[in-house]
């Protein structure tokens, strides 16, 4: 068994990350964490910082959010050691994961974004992943800062909406 529990915590990332395909992200990490009051909030931040110095995760972050996955040399460090994860923490995570894939799937697929681009005004960038790729993708430039925010807000709540316009307008006959 290990005797250093951020080397488990990192395990336990790395075993989390390698049972969905796709990523998840800071606060559904932590949500499972601290909810089974494996760790603290600051811990957890450590053993990530680490598995990403070692090349073991990746991450995508943007402004509200930053996402995870396991890298080929985490799943490699994962096949060697994640032995020494005890069967009932497995248990715990499986069982987690079970019950909230669904959820977890919805919450990182749906990405809202901004950034100032070159002219001064922002760049909204929305978009809606199954899984890894892409299903819409789209773009807009606006004045300011809050509108950019408003639009990345919205775009959760709306993404379906406008892809079923946007499908339904380009499928239309005239």
């Amino acid at each position: 068994m290990l005797t250093d529990p951020i080397t488990l915590y990192k395990l336990m990332t790395l075993y989390m990350l390698k049972q969905v395909n796709f990523p998840l992200t800071n606060s559904q990490l932590t949500s499972f964490f601290l909810d089974h009051e494996y760790t603290t909030y600051f811990v957890l931040q450590q053993a990530l910082n680490e598995l990403l110095e070692a090349g073991l995760l990746k991450k995508e972050a943007s402004h509200n959010s930053t996402r995870y996955e396991i890298t080929k040399e985490g799943e490699e460090t994962l096949s060697f050691f994640g032995k020494n994860i005890s069967a009932s923490i497995v248990e715990d995570m499986d069982q987690y994961l079970k019950e909230n894939r669904f959820r977890l799937r919805n919450e990182v697929s749906t990405i809202a974004d901004y950034y100032k681009s070159t002219n001064q005004d922002y760049t909204v960038h929305c978009e809606v992943r199954e899984g890894r790729s892409p299903l819409i993708e789209v773009n807009l430039s606006v004045p300011d800062k809050e509108q950019a925010e408003a639009m990345c807000s919205k775009w959760k709540d709306k993404n379906q909406e406008i892809y079923a316009f946007i499908m339904k307008s380009l499928m239309s006959i005239s």
